[in-house]
């Protein structure tokens, strides 16, 4: 017999043992449970105790067979007890039936809605005070009176300790429940009396601040959060306390995470005292990159819609320019005269430079992340950056970044530490010295790569304004885009550039990068089916996919592919948008899909991003553009289908 089963035959027969009559009926005031001596004690048929029975089809059952006596009214009668019945009162009475016994009903409405009602037979008990009052000559009436009214308050009492003790359960189990639900909120919260001590908290305030303790209640608030976060939110709490609801964001020191946190007062109704202030405090690191990223994308925008037309115009005339220097240069012109036309034309042609850069910084740019192991780069780096620099500038490099692989734009990481280290080397100047990177990571937040020289550090109008465009301090010999650049880089990332003076002399660049760890579930070998008509780029796809630990199976037409991709063990699929004949792989991919939702799935093309065939696949899937490499590759075999 299942367990469940056992147990309600268990229950049914412990219910019919006990010597009193129990019904239990629902918020509908459907019967629920019952047990036997409740139908014994009232002669009910059977239907009237089978759960669903109507409370009203019982009432109306016992005034027609005289449980209550002479009824002028019943159909009034029922109504009545059916209204009470569903006002949930709790009550205890006495009432003598028709058959002359006598019974107490005691009821009580449930926490979960319904009502449970015990009868119990004081027959024996009412027959003995009538003894008692008969017999007794020597007790007085009054005494008789007393002893009959502390007895009928001595049952009522009990019935109320058992409604207290069913709430009492009731309160603890939706204690246990809020505790419960508090606990596996992702947020901390907390609450903190007028005199700055916590007297509650989730036991999740390690989650959103690593490194404090979960158990501090009784803590200072202090204590708790460490004195400077605390000074830090010291302002919004006060104000809480005095009455004002506010919400602060700040980012914490320690972890650098950005933490967003909500003052609530704890006020007794809308005039009373205030008890303490209610603390909510969630993660928000991931939203505050993301922010940071669409705000940088719109100021890029700007910045392309206010410069283009501008753009375009100036380039007219440097043209014009260069045209009337270049008829000036073929006159028989005085020396003066050529070395000032001279001028003309190499500023002429500097500005089209300052205009290429402004199409950079200014135009469309996407982050092309791939998986990075920072080992291999900053080896990479290392010789590269070395390269133009003089003998006398010493060039070392440190990292303890632990993780394999980062998802990083490893192109525009390179340039970015590159530009910062060629700074450097013009901020050292001939004399020499030394430049100094580090990577680390801070927590499990970001990837910090710091990047020192031993120059004579940034000026402070160079503090405040090296990270604008145009800004610079080496004169006609700089653009003062190379810093911009960097920090825009950076801020599209979703991280941030600062600039400092070392304690020693000399500048400190730190470059903060969200760090994000190439998942887990990556490590996982694919058994990839690969679609692709041109055997020479099946061969080297192939060996690429090999080459990062996964499986092939090759297919080069639409039926070959189409019959593979049932196999059961295929984990993903990559087709070429064009293939021989007139199904193409987009077509593919929408037949595979409909069949196998589970797979992965991406294209690989030649076609510009304009065109519509292109424009069709990438609605749905990741499309990897030709030619790539094994990290672009990778990176394609990360993402996850975009429909």
């Amino acid at each position: 017999m299942p367990r469940s089963d056992a147990t309600a035959q268990m229950t049914r027969a412990g219910l019919n043992l006990i010597q009193q009559a129990l019904t239990i009926y629902d918020r509908d005031l459907r019967l629920a449970v019952c047990n036997r001596p409740f139908q014994t004690m009232f002669g009910l048929p059977e239907w009237l105790v089978t759960p669903g029975a109507p409370f009203e089809d019982t009432i109306r059952y016992l005034v027609e067979a005289g449980e209550y006596g002479e009824v002028a009214d019943p159909e009034a009668f029922v109504v009545t007890r059916v209204d009470q019945a569903r006002a949930f009162v709790p009550h205890y009475m006495e009432r003598r039936r028709a058959n002359g016994r006598m019974i107490s009903v005691e009821g009580s409405p449930l926490p979960e809605g319904g009502w449970v009602t015990v009868y119990t037979d004081i027959t024996a008990i009412k027959s003995q005070e009538s003894l008692l009052r008969a017999r007794s000559e020597e007790l007085s009436d009054q005494l008789l009176t007393r002893a009959e009214e502390l007895a009928r308050t001595n049952r009522q009492l009990e019935s109320t300790i058992a409604q207290l003790e069913e709430a009492k359960r009731g309160l603890a189990e939706m204690e246990a429940r809020t505790r419960l639900v508090t606990e596996m909120t992702p947020a901390h919260i907390g609450h903190v009396d007028t005199g700055g001590v916590y007297t509650f908290t989730n036991r999740r305030l390690s989650s959103v601040l690593p490194g404090r303790s979960n158990d501090i209640v009784g803590q200072a608030f202090g204590k708790a959060l460490g004195l400077p976060t605390a000074k830090r939110l010291n302002e919004n709490l006060n104000r809480a306390l005095q009455g004002a609801s506010s919400v602060l964001e700040f980012t914490d020191a320690d972890s650098g995470r950005r933490i967003r946190t909500a003052f609530t007062p704890d006020r007794v109704g809308e005039d009373g005292p205030i008890n303490g202030v209610y603390l909510l405090s969630t993660d928000v690191t991931e939203e505050a990159q993301a922010r940071a990223v669409l705000s940088q994308t719109h100021k890029r925008e700007l910045a392309a819609q206010l410069t283009s037309g501008l753009a375009h115009d100036f380039s007219n005339l440097l043209t014009i320019i260069l045209g009337l220097q270049s008829r000036l240069q073929r006159l028989n012109l005085p020396p003066d005269a050529q070395d000032l036309t001279n001028a003309t034309t190499a500023a002429a042609r500097r500005g089209g430079t300052l205009l290429d850069r402004i199409a950079r910084i200014s135009g469309r740019r996407e982050l092309n992340p791939v998986p990075v192991e920072m080992r291999r780069f900053f080896e990479t780096f290392g010789a590269l950056a070395r390269a133009p620099l003089p003998d006398n500038i010493r060039l070392s490099i440190t990292q303890s970044v632990p993780d394999d692989l980062l998802m990083l734009d490893e192109g525009s990481l390179q340039d970015s530490l590159l530009n910062l280290v060629l700074n450097a080397r013009d901020a050292i100047g001939a004399d020499g010295g030394e430049i100094r990177i580090r990577a680390q990571k801070v927590r499990d937040t970001w990837l910090d790569i710091v990047v020192e020289d031993s120059g004579p550090g940034f000026s402070r109008e160079a503090l405040d304004y090296a990270l604008d465009p145009f800004f610079t301090t080496k004169g006609k010999a700089g653009s003062g885009l190379g810093l911009s650049m960097v920090f825009d880089f950076a801020k599209l990332s979703g991280g941030n550039v600062t600039l400092q003076n070392q304690g020693g002399g000399g500048a400190r660049v730190t470059y903060r990068l969200p760090l994000r760890p190439v998942p887990a579930a990556a490590a996982k070998p694919l058994l990839v089916l690969l679609v692709e008509d041109m055997p020479d780029l099946r061969l080297s796809v192939r060996e690429m996919l090999t080459g990062l630990g996964h499986q092939v199976i090759e297919a080069e037409s639409v039926a070959e592919a189409d019959t593979l991709a049932d196999l059961p063990a295929i984990d993903m699929v990559l087709s070429d948008i064009k293939l021989s004949g007139h199904v193409t792989g987009v077509d593919l991919l929408a037949r595979i899909e409909n069949r196998r939702p589970d797979l992965r799935l991406a294209l690989m093309t030649s076609l510009p991003e304009a065109h519509t065939l292109r424009r069709r696949g990438a609605a749905c899937w990741p499309v990897l553009s030709k030619p790539f490499d094994s990290d672009q590759l990778h990176a394609i075999l990360l993402r996850k289908n975009t429909a």
